[in-house]
């Protein structure tokens, strides 16, 4: 048995094969271009298998609704031409196999739980904080899915009293994505997160945002375990941080595992949107 899955992230695009257990035979990065260029590379990678299933982890937004006329769609995305842009159906047309569909989070989620850090749990949180930010939910073993997807990165937080920065997102000014996504940091400060490392402040600031975003969904979702990834959560110094203004915000309203076992890093560490993706595929396959 072959799986295919493909991590479609808006710089760039992993595919790979596995097998039966995900464990990966072969794969292929290359940067997001156009649809037609990046959905060639695609298939020209695809075509040297035979595969049994395959598995989408997506940036989107996307259309998840089974019988919507764009199911398997990315809709209206901010990432320039790829609005409206169908990836399921020539991916079917093509290969004639069963196709997981679902945001790049959620499929990272789906990876931590059944191999990373949320390992022998029934709930975990998913969060990606890098060119922007979004969050995958598996609860009681299901993805959480309903009238589209959860878009987790465009919550409303308090603003820091000594932060005046106005906001990136072009839709909500100064929701979590807006205050706290590389671009927002970078827009902020004039500097990339990897050029700030040294500056206490930047990260102090950082993790108030966080932090809100973390009691938010703990207080509606109940996790069991919250992992943290994308590139600016290589600062390793904001897992302390984000913990500290976890318990402060909380303030012990709600039970919490220890933070330093709750609030983690991946266990899959880059890997864990693709081998998400392999394994919803194989939950596919054997529907």
């Amino acid at each position: 048995m072959l799986i295919g899955g493909i991590e479609a992230g808006g710089t760039k695009f992993v595919c790979a094969v596995s097998d039966e257990s995900a464990r990966i035979l072969d794969r292929s990065v290359f940067p997001t271009s156009s649809p037609e260029e990046t959905l060639r590379q695609v298939t020209e990678f695809f075509d040297q298998y035979e595969l049994d299933a395959i598995g989408i982890g997506s940036f989107g937004p996307i259309d998840v609704t089974p019988d919507s006329p764009t199911y398997g769609y990315i809709t209206n995305t901010p990432k320039a031409g790829w609005g409206n842009t169908d990836i399921v159906g020539p991916l079917k047309a093509r290969y004639h196999v069963p196709v997981a569909w679902t945001t790049d989070v959620n499929a990272a989620a789906a990876g931590e739980l059944e191999a990373g850090a949320a390992q022998n749990n029934n709930s975990c949180l998913y969060i990606t904080v890098g060119t922007g930010i979004g969050g995958g939910a598996i609860v009681n073993g299901k993805t959480l899915e309903g009238y589209g997807h959860p878009e987790m990165g465009h919550i409303i937080v308090e603003r820091h009293p000594k932060d005046f920065f106005e906001g990136s997102c072009p839709y909500h000014g100064g929701c979590l994505e807006g205050m706290a996504s590389g671009p927002a940091i970078e827009k902020r400060y004039g500097k990339t997160g990897r050029e700030l490392a040294d500056q206490p402040e930047v990260w102090k600031i950082e993790a108030y945002y966080l932090a809100q975003g973390l009691v938010d969904y703990s207080l509606i979702l109940s996790p069991e375990k919250i992992i943290l990834g994308g590139g600016v959560m290589k600062q390793q110094q904001l897992f302390p941080l984000i913990r500290d203004q976890y318990k402060r915000m909380i303030a012990d309203y709600i039970p919490h595992p220890p933070l330093d076992d709750y609030i983690v890093p991946p266990g899959l560490g880059d890997d864990a949107g693709i081998i998400g993706s392999l394994l919803l595929a194989k939950r596919e396959l054997n529907k």
